[in-house]
């Protein structure tokens, strides 16, 4: 018997949802909306007083960095502690982190504008900043993720120092004195390799452990963690190498932590390639793994200050360890016992989870969901730190997003296979979603998808209003984690060894056929964009492939070899590494083979970008236009590698957007925006 069709037993279902072509649609979450809610957090600690400061970037004060402090109470608003004319940024590395420290009652902190530290009362009348660090005229010395060592009243940090005539700027590990009244030229406690990271001391001013590394290796391919002892005038000595030393190990570890004994904890990835926790045995020369686990218990060291775990109680009994760790696309939070042996899951509303720090029975999170932009949260345990009994969200990046619940689009993790047998990878994806429209059933929604940068870097599958504003308005969009990406090992992250602007670009491809061949998306309306290394991928695949109809790219790097001369110390081998020989460097450079690009791109590019030259854009935009294919380059003053201005990210949204619907999408954007000019289009 043949079942009944809905036509021939069902009333068709009415919605009072308006028709229109997907793309088409109206939506609340705006470009305004969005770069509004840009802000990000950059960082957080406790004061004296058990207090929450946090560090976050202001896009509508031109990206100004600013430590806030939470009220003192409950319905108090939360106060600055950075006055006008400072921001709380370093720029060691180019991407800095680990600006701040906190100690009793004072700070001390990078100023983004001469990279000198500055001391700072927290609690005075008058807590005017005041240097510590010598005028070098200008950002040649650089300070972050420093430490206060009270015992010889100074600060130990990480300083880049470019004043030397050589090519690269130098790094060490120095200590800077406290005394606001007689600054003197820093003392160099630990040099003479390439990289360092993480000094930390210990309970009793007696030994410092930190991590180095050096050329070629970023610190994820290879590093060592060090142990010294302090002598009685402030020298290092009696060094030992803790970690990374073994030839028949290859490992990376990172986040040396004292513990209240004085035991060094600490997270590397000589078990199966997977970022654990270990303990350095100091009597027996032995490292010990504290729980093993195929899991991320980190991320890679591209900034400064990173905190994936903490001390939620340390005696002479046992260690307890709350800590963060990333599996098959989700992170958790987990408190793990070191005398049991054991790791206690605790429930909490986020999937995405990056900095930890412990206070008496709770820890402050930073993490972000489906549901729950990038946000600090506290979360309250009970006496015996087994039992959550509170979370509250303290900050977040968007505290208006609640509203446009509606019209939020959840991600959804899917698996595709590569070009490669047997080998699978990763994506979020998102589809179109507005409570109030809805397309014909014969439509399929335009796809963009974006690769991420780095490339060592991760999608995470969390809110983004960014994302949001175009699903909301019918697009489709998904993030990929192609091979090469972090939070699924080593071995995953090793794929893109030798093999970038292919793997990545491969892996793309086969993400956005995927989804055609699962009849989620238009097949002719693929775009695809991408930031920086992103936007490496996305020039690639508009270059060598032609799956995509349409692109635009962020910062986005065209020529390798340019790249790679050019590229500062940090990443000044890396190029290489990813790609391989100086032939491949020509070969896979979409600048080279201007000729292969087919369809329509869109540049944008900060003008006072020191990673990726406006140079490589504006070569591409010459050649582009030459050759007769609709683009534009659109270009901002006062910006550098990722855009940090309000109107600078409302801009580059509403431009992508227009751009996208005008070449290739074959809809009208409800948006009333003015597009920029298109070369060979308009």
């Amino acid at each position: 018997m043949m079942a009944s069709t809905a036509s021939e037993s069902t009333p068709p279902i009415e919605t009072n949802k308006l028709q229109a072509p997907f793309g088409s649609w109206k939506s609340p979450i705006t470009a305004d909306l969005v770069s509004g809610s840009d802000k990000r957090l950059e960082g957080y600690t406790l004061d004296s007083l058990g207090r929450l400061l946090w560090l976050e970037s202001r896009p509508s004060e031109s990206g100004r960095l600013v430590l806030v402090r939470e009220a003192e109470n409950p319905g108090d608003e939360p106060t600055d502690v950075t006055p006008n004319g400072f921001s709380v940024r370093s720029t060691v590395q180019e991407y800095g982190g680990g600006a701040f420290r906190v100690s009793g009652d004072w700070l001390v902190f990078s100023n983004f504008e001469d990279q000198r530290l500055y001391k700072q009362s927290l609690n005075s009348v008058d807590s005017t900043p005041v240097p510590i660090t010598p005028d070098y005229g200008g950002q040649v010395v650089r300070y972050a993720d420093g430490v206060f060592d009270l015992q010889r009243n100074q600060y130990v940090a990480v300083r880049e120092d470019h004043r030397g005539t050589g090519v690269q700027p130098t790094t060490e590990i120095v200590a800077i004195g406290l005394d606001k009244e007689n600054i003197q030229e820093p003392k160099v406690l630990v040099g003479g390799n390439d990289f360092y990271a993480f000094p930390r001391l210990d309970p009793k001013w007696e030994r410092l452990a930190w991590i180095e590394w050096s050329h070629p290796n970023m610190h994820w391919d290879k590093a060592e963690v060090w142990v010294g002892y302090i002598s009685e005038n402030g020298n290092v000595h009696n060094r030992t190498c803790v970690a990374g030393a073994d030839p028949s190990l290859v490992e990376s570890p990172t986040e040396p932590r004292w513990s209240s004994k004085g035991e060094l904890f600490f997270i590397t990835d000589r078990n199966k390639g997977f970022w654990n926790i270990y303990k350095w045995d100091e009597q027996k020369s032995e490292v010990l793994a504290i729980y093993s686990l195929e899991a991320e218990f980190t991320r890679p060291l591209w900034v400064f200050g990173i905190s994936s775990y903490d001390f939620f109680r340390s005696d002479e009994q046992t260690n307890i360890l709350a800590c963060t760790y990333r599996q098959n696309g989700k992170s958790y939070l987990g408190i793990i016992d070191e005398v049991q042996n054991s790791l206690l899951v605790v429930d909490v509303p986020f999937t995405y989870i990056s900095n930890v720090i412990s206070g008496e029975h709770f820890l402050y999170i930073e993490g972000a969901s489906a549901l729950h932009p990038s946000s600090l949260a506290k979360v309250v345990f009970d006496e015996h730190k087994s039992k959550v009994v509170d979370f509250q969200i303290i900050w977040c990046s968007s505290s208006d997003s609640k509203k446009y619940k509606p019209y939020f689009s959840i991600p959804q993790l899917i698996e595709f296979p590569t070009d490669v047998d047997g080998q699978n990878a990763y994506a979020y994806f998102y589809p179109p979603c507005n409570p109030d429209y809805e397309a014909s059933s014969e439509e399929s929604p335009p796809l963009l998808l974006e690769s991420h940068g780095g490339p060592t870097d991760e999608a995470h599958g969390i809110l983004n209003l960014s994302i949001q504003y175009w699903t909301s308005r019918g697009w489709a969009f998904v993030d990929v984690n192609y091979g090469g990406s972090t939070g699924y090992g080593r071995e995953y992250r090793e794929r893109l060894l030798g093999s970038w602007g292919i793997v990545d670009v491969n892996d793309c491809c086969r993400c956005a056929k995927f989804l055609v061949d699962n009849g989620k998306v238009d097949g002719g309306r693929l775009c695809i964009t991408g930031c920086s290394a992103g936007g490496y991928t996305t020039l690639a695949c508009l270059a060598f492939r032609d799956t995509f109809k349409a692109g635009a790219s962020l910062f986005g790097i065209g020529d390798l070899r340019s790249l790679s001369s050019d590229m500062h110390k940090f990443e000044s081998h890396y190029i290489r590494n990813l790609v391989g020989s100086e032939a491949a460097l020509h070969e896979r450079s979409p600048i080279n083979f201007v000729e292969k690009f087919s369809c329509p791109i869109i540049l944008f590019q900060g003008l006072e970008d020191t990673v990726v030259h406006p140079e490589q854009a504006r070569k591409i935009y010459m050649a582009l236009k030459k050759k007769g294919l609709p683009v534009a380059l659109v270009e901002y003053e006062g910006e550098s590698h990722g855009f940090r201005k309000a109107e600078n990210i409302k801009s580059t949204m509403e431009q992508q957007m227009v751009f996208l619907a005008r070449t290739v999408g074959n809809f009208t954007v409800a948006d009333e925006i003015t597009p920029f000019p298109i070369d060979n289009f308009d």
